[in-house]
């Protein structure tokens, strides 16, 4: 196989983003390194916030054959008290404390974007796409580390019951890298889900 890995603009080695990205702004320039590759079907691999581009990409883009999501974000998520303290305490504070000083408040991965990227980040976590998965019909694989945080289990499960022909797949004691903690158990199902039905097996 063919393998590319995109740095999507504003990750990796790619320049950073001269106005804040949407998701779409995200599926358009997947689908002009697309049309520079050439080729007429193609399988994505996808996590976390990769999934989000590849949840609107599959909907709009005949290309995208096979999908195999891991870690996938995108779906509304379960909200707790914490959370709902958080945010009240962030708008009732910036009435009387400067902005600068709330940070404690915001996540630590929000707290090392630059500007652009965290506008960037308010449009698409704003963006959820509980609809959006629904209509995907690509045979897609998820594979999700059971102690997964970040995109917890019940999301994997949530993903799994909206994408008619998918499949799911917990790989126990891992978290949100299950390729990275665990890649010869990772690669080897995504392997064998990508090679099927191909070349007449």
């Amino acid at each position: 196989m063919r393998v590319v890995a995109i740095d999507m603009q504003g990750f990796g080695k790619s320049e950073e983003m001269d106005h804040p990205y949407s998701l779409d702004d995200y599926v358009l320039e997947v689908q002009e390194i697309l049309d520079k590759i050439g080729e007429e079907k193609v399988d994505l691999l996808a996590h976390s916030f990769g999934a989000r581009v590849a949840i609107k990409l599959a909907n709009k883009d005949k290309r995208i054959d096979k999908i195999v999501f891991t870690g996938a974000a995108g779906l509304k998520p379960r909200r707790g008290l914490k959370y709902f303290f958080r945010k009240a305490s962030f708008f009732i504070l910036k009435r009387f404390v400067k902005k600068e000083k709330l940070k404690f408040l915001y996540s630590e991965d929000y707290r090392n974007l630059t500007e652009v990227k965290k506008r960037s980040f308010q449009k698409i976590v704003g963006e959820h796409l509980d609809k959006e998965v629904e209509k995907v019909q690509n045979k897609c694989l998820l594979i999700f580390g059971k102690r997964d945080r970040q995109t917890p289990p019940y999301m994997a499960k949530k993903m799994a019951r909206k994408i008619t022909r998918s499949r799911l797949l917990f790989i126990k004691d891992l978290g949100h890298f299950c390729f990275a903690e665990e890649p010869v158990k990772f690669n080897s199902e995504m392997f064998k889900f990508l090679m099927e039905n191909n070349n007449g097996s």
